[in-house]
């Protein structure tokens, strides 16, 4: 075959195939330019799921008459101007390819007028032929016109799903642009009906009222907020309570530099902080902005930018785990505004609740740097006063499974095992990494027989093995013999913990091994923690309630389960009528 050079709308419509995937793609791109435009508005109007038109407005700086057929040329950018600022990009958009790509599989119209400028122009373009500028009415700012999708590519718009399916796209692609900007309205409309309208949250309440409004009323009263900084980097945003978890992770929202993100090293650090507090297979909801000099990120690794690749990934990866855990664990349960599970859990039936709004158990916590109490006062004292001892006093016990006491302003309900099996789990983290590890020698050495490439992860880390009290040298090519454990892990199976290593050593690095003794750690403190119908003492109650308030994450057990529960005086009595 003769080698020759493609013809120039072909090599437009290749491009665009890496830009334009669906009208949800269009409509990214152009918000993105109105972004980096400085727009404080935006209007986003769709027909057809956008396969029949997609229309951008903007209210941003707007582009002079003599460029307006040079934005539709291939590489044509008013964004960068030297190699150096490749290293540093700053803007959401930066190749200068959107515009043409856009316009040689569509019938698009670009009219833009600066706030200088006394008159409006506009350009067409139709299969990648442009023609203008001429003069047309509007108003400042820009406004892009794509209608036809697809329309000279007929088998790429048969790969278009459903008018739903592609609207659908459409909204959540403006719920995350909404997420990512909250000093910028947006609008949404389909066919002449508004489907969002979010206007510009400048403060915090405004910017809790467009999350409330995006991912639900639920999320923000289950959200705790994080502002942390510290080596060049800051995260900040929203992350929900483990009671919060979802089946799917369809509230998980990350932004880079106000760029939204889906990032496999990101994903994976906010689900480790998350590991001791999560129900297995549950999915943590979260809405987290990480900002950090433009130049210790490459936003230039994936043709739509939604991937990126750091600099320095493992120093990234350690800051968002750590700055989640540590937000997760800093929770204790505080006396103020002593509030209560939702009431209509304990509705009469044909009995109306009040109207008064409800807020959940979730509001007794306070998060990291937010100057948490400890507990003080007399085990003595039945009726703790405001601020002492948040969880009460215990009066008794139900079926040999809850602990009841008495608190400030109600009553708390402790599930005792779950209780137990927290304060037992992080005692024994305590102890794993506050000093080096005792290690027990087996009375005969353990052969395991694993593959190749198990054998070598093992013999490259025997010095991490040891570190945590586990002896394993290489028996044979594919044979490792285990000739002592964990003191702390004794009753533990040592071929399946040490599988479990090797696995979470080739997945996570030198930080899966360490992963794989807390799981074991957290099965033994399951094992340890009281079992139901054991009778307590009133004594070994108060006990177990003092240590839970002064325990990391003692609002969960090891498996994510919440640990206790508060019921408001208000809400005993409103199911008991009294008072009406």
């Amino acid at each position: 075959m003769t080698i020759r050079v493609l013809p120039e709308q072909l090599i437009h419509q290749i491009a665009a195939g890496e830009v334009v995937e669906r009208p949800a793609s269009v409509v990214k791109e152009l918000v993105e330019n109105s972004l980096d435009a400085g727009a404080h508005s935006i209007e986003i109007e769709v027909e057809g799921g956008g396969a029949t038109l997609c229309r951008v407005r903007d209210d941003g700086a707007g582009i002079v008459a003599d460029e307006l057929v040079l934005a539709l040329a291939r590489h044509a950018t008013s964004k960068l101007t030297r190699v150096e600022d490749l290293e540093a990009v700053r803007t959401l958009g930066f190749r200068g390819e959107a515009l043409p790509s856009i316009a040689s599989v569509s019938r698009m119209k670009l009219v833009s007028r600066p706030a200088d400028a006394q008159v409006a122009y506009g350009v067409s373009a139709v299969d990648g032929a442009v023609t203008g500028p001429a003069p047309q009415p509007h108003p400042s700012g820009t406004t892009v016109e794509v209608r036809d999708l697809f329309f000279n590519v007929p088998a790429r718009r048969k790969f278009l799903r459903s008018e739903r399916t592609e609207l659908g796209q459409v909204e959540r692609l403006v719920e995350r642009l909404a997420l990512s900007r909250f000093d910028v309205g947006f609008r949404l409309l389909s066919s002449r009906r508004t489907l969002a309208d979010h206007p510009p949250a400048r403060d915090e309440r405004g910017q809790d009222s467009r999350g409330a409004a995006i991912l639900g009323e639920e999320f923000i009263a289950h959200a705790l907020k994080l502002d942390h900084e510290g080596s060049g980097l800051r995260l900040r945003g929203w992350f929900c309570m483990p009671t919060y978890a979802r089946s799917q992770a369809d509230q998980q929202h990350f932004f880079l530099n106000g760029r939204p993100l889906r990032d496999k090293l990101v994903a994976s650090a906010v689900r480790l902080a998350y590991r001791d507090v999560l129900y297995h297979g549950r999915q943590p909801a979260y809405v987290l902005y990480l900002e950090m000099d433009p130049a210790r990120v490459d936003v230039n690794a994936h043709p739509q930018k939604l991937e990126v690749r750091f600099r320095e990934p493992g120093l990234v990866h350690d800051f968002l785990f750590r700055t989640v855990e540590r937000a997760l664990a800093e929770t204790r349960p505080v006396q103020t505004a002593a509030t209560s599970v939702p009431a209509a859990r304990f509705a009469v039936p044909g009995v109306a609740a009040d109207a008064a709004p409800r807020t959940s158990a979730l509001d007794l916590y306070t998060t990291l740097g937010s100057g948490v109490r400890d507990s003080v006062g007399s085990a003595e004292v039945q009726e703790p006063a405001a601020g002492e001892h948040p969880l009460g006093f215990a009066i008794a016990q139900l079926h040999g499974i809850y602990i009841l006491a008495q608190a400030q302003g109600g009553l708390v309900l402790v599930d005792m095992h779950a209780a137990h099996e927290r304060t037992t789990y992080e005692r024994l983290k305590d102890a794993l990494s506050s000093q080096r590890i005792a290690s027990q020698p087996l009375l005969v050495p353990v052969a395991l027989n694993v593959s190749v490439a198990e054998a070598d992860e093992a013999e490259s880390h025997a010095a991490l093995f040891d570190e945590l009290g586990i002896e394993v040298s290489r028996g044979g090519p594919t044979q490792l013999l285990l000739r002592s454990m964990p003191a702390l892990l004794s009753a533990a199976d040592p071929t399946a913990l040490v599988r479990d290593m090797l696995a979470d050593l080739r997945e996570q690095g030198s930080g899966g091994a360490k992963q794989a003794l807390e799981r074991a750690l957290g099965t033994m403190a399951c094992h340890q923690a009281v079992r139901a119908n054991r009778r307590l003492t009133v004594q070994e109650m108060n006990a177990l309630l003092r240590e839970m308030e002064s325990t990391l994450r003692a609002d969960q057990c090891v498996h994510g389960r919440p640990t206790w529960s508060f019921v408001s005086m208000e809400d005993l009595d409103r199911l008991f009528l009294r008072g009406r």
